[in-house]
């Protein structure tokens, strides 16, 4: 039996001392109080990119640009329904300071201590890389 493939996008959004911002799923929302990394649904017609310029704007009201997401690792994971594909990208250089617009709570973690925040099963993979890198 094959499950469609989801494509979703997200960012690590590192500010300058290093720590990474987790977004919390408000209620809801599936995987509700789970804390993954901002990003969103690739939407036909769209790159990676592009969908994280237009979430990051959506969902937490910074600006980047393409130029400043670096691709990092990427995260396949099958859930009961669907297959996620989710590329991580991170992103140091951004205009504006991060507020959630969509109900979410939003908190600056050091990679060491991501561990200590309920993440869905696809981006636990993920924190290592974050380790390392940071």
């Amino acid at each position: 039996m094959s499950k469609r493939i989801l494509l979703v996008a997200a960012c690590a959004l590192v500010d300058a001392d290093g720590r990474v911002l987790l977004a919390q799923r408000p209620e809801g929302k599936a995987l509700a109080g789970l804390w993954e990394f901002p990003g969103g649904k690739v939407e036909p017609g769209e790159t990676p990119e592009e969908t994280l310029i237009r979430e990051l704007r959506e969902e937490i009201g910074i600006e980047t640009k393409v130029a400043c997401l670096a691709p990092l690792t990427f995260a396949s994971h099958s859930y009961e329904d669907f297959h996620l594909l989710m590329p991580l990208y991170v992103c140091r250089r951004f205009e504006g300071t991060p507020h959630p617009h969509e109900g979410q709570v939003l908190k600056w973690v050091r990679p060491r201590q991501m561990r200590d925040y309920p993440m869905p099963p696809a981006d636990e993979p993920l924190i290592p890389f974050l380790i390392d890198l940071l």
